[in-house]
């Protein structure tokens, strides 16, 4: 009985224990201080894109560029359209969805050319540029993909975003946009 007595003292501080080391906060991942950090591009932006080579009848087009937090903060949707131009699917503009996946940030851009390539988010050392690589691709290649992407912030009004994408035979033509939050 006596031992019953100190067990159970005993058994009650080591629970108590392990669960105030589990509560304890786990020190971010690289990938999940890259996807905290998309996550204050939140908002609607606007700029300039310049385009190399140039598109005919493009020159320095305005876009509109929106980024928002949803699924409960598990992914993020970035939307780039034309100004003036209607919510309808007659102007499907690209969506691009980031989000974890254990420790990678992914994105997957729905393209217009009818595709979908995944892409690993890396943070640079100073926390000041995201850049993707590729990773793979659904959907066929046809037309080209998406290949590489890099958000740069420049500060909480100001971040430029630069999109690579492969027409077919592997050549590059580069979209640079300087976007300035709207709202």
């Amino acid at each position: 009985m006596k031992s019953l007595r100190l067990a159970l003292p005993l058994g009650l501080v080591l629970l108590s224990s392990m669960s105030f080391a589990q509560s304890q906060p786990q020190p971010l991942s690289d990938a999940q201080k890259s996807f905290d950090e998309m996550k204050t591009l939140a908002g609607v932006w606007q700029g300039k894109a310049t385009i190399n080579p140039p598109l005919k009848d493009a020159d320095n087009p305005l876009v509109h560029v929106s980024l928002r937090v949803t699924s409960r903060g598990n992914a993020i949707v970035h939307e780039m359209k034309e100004p003036n131009t209607p919510d309808d699917p007659t102007h499907d503009d690209p969506i691009t969805m980031f989000y974890l996946d254990n420790d990678r940030l992914l994105l997957t851009h729905y393209c217009d050319a009818g595709n979908r390539p995944r892409m690993v988010g890396q943070l640079s050392p100073d926390g000041k540029k995201l850049e993707f690589q590729f990773l793979d691709v659904a959907g066929s290649t046809q037309y080209g993909h998406m290949d590489h992407v890099m958000f740069s912030i420049v500060d909480s009004d100001h971040h430029i975003e630069d999109w690579t994408y492969l027409e077919p035979g592997d050549k590059a033509m580069h979209a640079h946009m300087e976007l300035t939050r709207v709202k």
